[in-house]
């Protein structure tokens, strides 16, 4: 074994994909000790927060300002309210209304605000404008509102007495605050979902979740398809006619299509990761089974296995003494495959709504089918779906490319 691994190891493949499915698993155990946050903890009062770090505007208010002279402040304010698509959309009200298009010019902040403040009616109608439009340019108006004031921002608090409001407080527009002397500061790298939920500290969850239906299905079929193809491949026979028989309706059945029928047969309320794991296991195990079958084929008639059936040895010490250990590494690459088709297979159920239950843990596939429901994809809402598919493609990649590492390795016909 020590010297298998030795082995392994010399493979710069199998050095690449290992270390990234390592950086994956200790960032799933770590991860979760630094951030104590349940993940479906909904932090958010709205669908698709963009990542950034936010500032509770209340407490910045309270915290120490300090005045900074930065140059280009006020054209980044005026960029942020009005950009180049809002300019031309004004241009498009203003040439409608009647101006000339070459008096337009939207290059020409303050000119275009004049025109539009003595022009736009809310309540004109332009021929041929749809009532979507008309509603786009009543936002945009209202943005607008006092886009070119130079004074600052009146803070009033309301009078118990008189109801009255009264000036406590003013922010200047070139206040400024320190974000480490905010009290109420939150990072998030990733967003938040469409339920409003820390999507990293949700796809962290979701990828150990995988993760471990991925390594339980992974060896559910890896230890099905082992034993049925030793026993096919060293006693033949009956033995070995029936366990083909079976191997061969399981083949004729799509896998994909069994693992559907089974998985909304248990029902929603019954499917949690093991139980997922498990169906996957117990519908993945042929192609092992076939291919350790025909390895043991070409290993029961060596002069080792012969002279261990002359001394009177037991099957199962003949099979696990003198045939397992010359198709380890076969199975070794067999287990890596498994575990990367069973992380698949749970993203592929769990995209049609039939992974494990919803409500007390998430997926790699839950986060994608919430993503497609919620149509994040058309929303432009790439934070809610990208980092599923890179992480699923890592996981994927790096077992693949151990796979290939070692059959580099162990394989004669590949073998450097």
């Amino acid at each position: 074994m020590k010297h298998m691994i030795q082995q392994a190891f010399r493979s710069g493949k199998f050095v690449v994909g290992f270390s990234i499915f390592m950086f994956i698993v200790l960032t799933v155990i770590i991860f979760p000790l630094l951030v104590r946050d349940a993940p479906l903890t909904i932090i958010g009062q709205g669908t698709f927060f963009p990542p950034g770090i936010y500032v509770n505007v209340y407490d910045s208010i309270g915290s120490p300002t300090y005045t900074l002279m930065l140059e280009g402040a006020v054209a980044k304010r005026i960029a942020s309210k009005m950009n180049e698509e809002d300019r031309l959309a004004m241009k498009e009200w203003l040439v409608a209304f009647g101006i000339p298009e070459n008096e337009v010019d939207t290059t020409d902040t303050q000119k275009l605000m004049d025109q539009w403040v003595k022009n736009y009616d809310p309540k004109g109608k332009v021929a041929g404008m749809t009532n979507a439009r008309r509603n786009y340019f009543i936002r945009l108006d209202k943005s607008l509102k006092g886009i070119l004031a130079t004074e600052g921002a009146i803070i009033a608090t309301k009078n118990a007495d008189t109801g009255a409001l009264e000036e406590t407080n003013s922010v200047k527009q070139t206040d400024y605050v320190n974000i480490a002397q905010v009290p109420s500061v939150r990072l998030l790298l990733l967003g938040t979902d469409n339920f409003g939920r820390d999507v990293l500290n949700e796809l962290v969850s979701a990828t150990r979740t995988s993760l471990i239906i991925g390594l339980v299905g992974g060896f559910i079929a890896t230890t099905i398809g082992l034993i049925l193809g030793l026993l096919a491949g060293y006693v033949g026979g009956l033995t070995d006619d029936v366990i083909m028989f079976v191997t061969n309706i399981f083949t004729v059945i799509p896998t994909f299509v069994l693992l559907i029928l089974i998985s909304y047969s248990i029902g929603q309320d019954k499917r949690g990761p093991v139980t997922i794991a498990v169906v996957i296991g117990f519908t993945s195990w042929v192609w092992t089974a076939r291919a350790v079958r025909s390895q043991v084929f070409s290993l029961r008639n060596r002069d080792h296995v012969s002279l261990s059936k002359l001394s009177g040895h037991p099957l199962a010490r003949i099979i696990f003494r003198d045939i397992l250990p010359y198709i380890a590494s076969y199975v070794i690459m067999a287990l890596i495959l498994q575990i990367s088709s069973a992380v698949l297979a749970e993203a592929g159920l769990s995209i049609l709504g039939l992974g494990p239950r919803t409500t007390e843990m998430s997926t790699l596939g839950l986060m994608m089918n919430w993503a497609l429901i919620y149509q994040a994809q058309i929303l432009g809402k790439w934070w809610a779906y990208l980092p599923v598919i890179l992480t699923i493609g890592m996981i994927s990649f790096s077992l693949n490319l151990m796979n290939t590492g070692l059959d580099q390795v162990y394989n004669p016909a590949l073998r450097e």
